[in-house]
């Protein structure tokens, strides 16, 4: 059987077969835990991640990098097999290499390349790159990890679905501190509250750090 992708929640087979690797079993179906290749040869059913790649799909909020102008349009990184095209009609401004961009997916062809919309130029910052399977623990139910990371840090975020995080201002390293946590311990439970309490601890730390310092002026 050719392999396909498959995204989190999708059906990998209804055969009967044995459970492998990033699979489980729900009413009788086995479905996907993870963005991947479905491989269901032979007597197992499994996924392969795809970790460093993200696969578009129309809809998707992404963050992406400008990597060079044409004619009527920009080329664009968003972190997958192809670059995607994102054209001038769209734009009030026009951009320039490296210009770093959040966009919707507005259409994906046969071979996934992906034309962009809605789009909004980041200034300054930065961006942190995590697993795209990962993005919805640093979104969190609602946007509920995204608030935590904001208040405990500072800083002003965008996660894309792409894998890619932009940030800016606040705590930054403790912001990246924090981003890299949530992507170790993404199949753990309670993850916000545990953020939380993680950014409480760190904040409580530099705060006495700084008093400690101070008390020891002149």
């Amino acid at each position: 059987m050719e392999r396909r992708v498959v995204v989190p929640g999708e059906v990998v087979t209804t055969e009967r077969k044995k459970i492998g690797r990033h699979v489980f079993v729900e009413g009788g179906k086995i479905y996907a835990d993870c963005l991947g290749l479905a491989d269901v040869n032979g007597e197992y059913a499994n996924v392969i991640p795809l970790q460093g790649k993200y696969m578009p799909r129309a809809g998707d909020l992404i963050v992406g990098i400008i990597v060079s102008e044409e004619y009527s349009g920009y080329v664009v990184d968003i972190n997958s097999f192809y670059f995607s095209f994102l054209s001038k009609e769209k734009l009030r401004k026009p951009l320039k290499k490296g210009d770093i961009v959040s966009a919707k997916i507005s259409y994906v062809d046969e071979i996934n390349q992906a034309e962009l919309e809605n789009v909004r130029v980041f200034y300054g910052g930065e961006i942190v790159t995590i697993s795209p399977v990962k993005i919805p623990r640093v979104i969190g139910k609602n946007g509920s990890m995204l608030n935590v990371l904001k208040q405990g840090t500072g800083s002003a975020l965008m996660a894309g679905r792409n894998g890619r995080v932009w940030i800016k201002g606040g705590n930054i390293p403790l912001l990246k501190k924090a981003l890299r946590k949530i992507e170790e311990e993404a199949h753990t439970s309670n993850l916000t509250n545990n953020i939380e309490q993680f950014l409480k601890e760190e904040n409580a730390k530099r705060e006495n750090s700084t008093q400690n310092v101070n008390s020891g002026g002149i």
